[in-house]
């Protein structure tokens, strides 16, 4: 009876050697299985949750930080100034301790140009840039800048209406309270309840991880010697010898492309396939530049101010110039103004109020600037001194009255179209 026992072994040994094979032999029938030893889209540098773009992460693509940099620091290069409104109409600029923490510094730790700016990048990745008022006995005495990130705005009604406040946590301290009086709030754009920001980043997140996706495939590209992914196919039965001619293959790869060697050796019956495209072919370039684009249109400013002139020529260069201060800058420079007049100053006090000067973007550009100044002074809308003023030169004895060119004549100088010599 033990040639029966040896059967009976033999078969259970190869009911066994097929359980193995059917559990890890790389079948399409086994849905546990992979068809590849690697998840093909991780592969090629992608996965499902990529799209979850951080701020920090979206700031890596060069066109995001060239967009935030160059707005955040267009708006904080401003100089802001506060005035007063005079009986005649006219404006005079004020010399108080305000004064001082809008042009100069907002508290003893910041200075105006870094405030401006954390604020406007915070509004321009995150959608919403918050700053604290501090005030005493009604007087404000420093402008404290909020992390968005550890702020929570929430909307209560009371008696005179809704109100709101903003809940700012300090991590293991309790959390502090702020009115919405005493908050400057820059948004990038409200959602339909009013209250919650819009975030660029988040919204468009798609977008931003393709920038970030043809950057990483551009660099695995090339950090490969230039060799797109490929295929090995050959007499390969397990997933262990797939695994490990997968990794000797693309040793043999990369240390060719080291040595500068042209001819990889190959054993007997297996073939190396082109799976990807190399940049030229999959139009990398021009993707890129495409995506560049993109990024232009979420933030509304042309791509030579995110350092691509391919299709920049002198003429429309510098009519692009004037494009983003009057449609990309002026709604920043309208929603600040507004933001602190309001918080400032109140909802009906006209009296006195914060302008940001727009003449200081004419800095670099001495030839027009003197052109303009000497048009307003010959035209009488500027005194000498006020011009003088203007580039921060002293004042002049007799620069303090309105002049104009002598040849010219009010229209009702002259009587029935005749000259004086006659």
């Amino acid at each position: 009876m033990g040639w029966i026992q040896d059967i009976r072994l033999g078969r259970q040994v190869m009911r066994n050697a097929q359980a193995m094979m059917d559990t890890r032999g790389p079948t399409i029938e086994n849905p546990g299985i992979p068809l590849s030893t690697q998840n093909i889209l991780e592969y090629f540098g992608w996965s499902d949750t990529d799209t979850n773009i951080s701020i920090d992460k979206a700031l890596e693509v060069p066109a995001v930080w060239a967009a935030v940099t160059f707005i955040s620091s267009a708006m904080a290069s401003l100089p802001l100034d506060v005035f007063e409104r005079q009986e005649d109409g006219s404006k005079k600029k004020v010399d108080s301790l305000l004064e001082a923490l809008l042009h100069d510094a907002p508290n003893p730790n910041w200075t105006k140009f870094d405030w401006i700016k954390y604020t406007q990048t915070n509004a321009l990745t995150g959608g919403r840039g918050l700053t604290f008022i501090e005030r005493n006995q009604g007087e404000v005495v420093g402008l404290w800048p909020l992390d968005p990130e550890r702020t929570t705005l929430k909307e209560i009604a009371d008696e005179r209406g809704p109100r709101r406040v903003y809940i700012y946590r300090q991590g293991d301290k309790p959390s502090i309270e702020y009115d919405g009086r005493d908050v400057l709030d820059i948004k990038f754009m409200l959602h339909r309840d009013g209250i919650s920001a819009v975030s660029p980043v988040r919204k468009l997140k798609r977008t931003l991880s393709l920038s970030i996706k043809l950057e990483e495939y551009a660099l695995r590209y090339f950090a490969n010697g230039g060799v797109p992914p490929l295929q090995m196919t050959g007499p390969i039965n397990t997933p262990g010898a797939i695994s490990r001619a997968s990794d000797d293959m693309s040793k043999a790869v990369m240390r060719a492309n080291k040595k500068n060697e042209n001819v990889i050796a190959m054993p007997t019956g297996h073939e190396l396939k082109q799976v990807g495209y190399n940049p030229q072919e999959s139009q990398l370039v021009d993707a890129r530049r495409y995506q560049l684009e993109e990024t232009g249109r979420i933030y509304q400013i042309s791509p030579i101010f995110l350092q691509d002139l391919t299709k920049g020529t002198f003429a429309n260069t510098e009519q692009q110039d004037l494009h983003v201060i009057k449609h990309t800058l002026t709604q920043w420079i309208t929603q600040w103004e507004q933001q602190l007049n309001l918080k400032l100053f109140g909802q009906t006090d006209r009296s006195t109020f914060v302008k940001f000067n727009l003449s200081a973007m004419e800095r670099g550009d001495f030839k027009t600037r003197m052109e303009g100044l000497a048009r307003m002074i010959q035209n009488a809308l500027l005194t000498p001194n006020e011009g003088r003023g203007l580039e921060d030169l002293p004042e002049k004895e007799g620069g303090d009255q309105l002049v104009i060119q002598q040849n010219m004549t009010g229209l009702g100088g002259v009587p029935n179209g005749t000259t004086e010599s006659e």
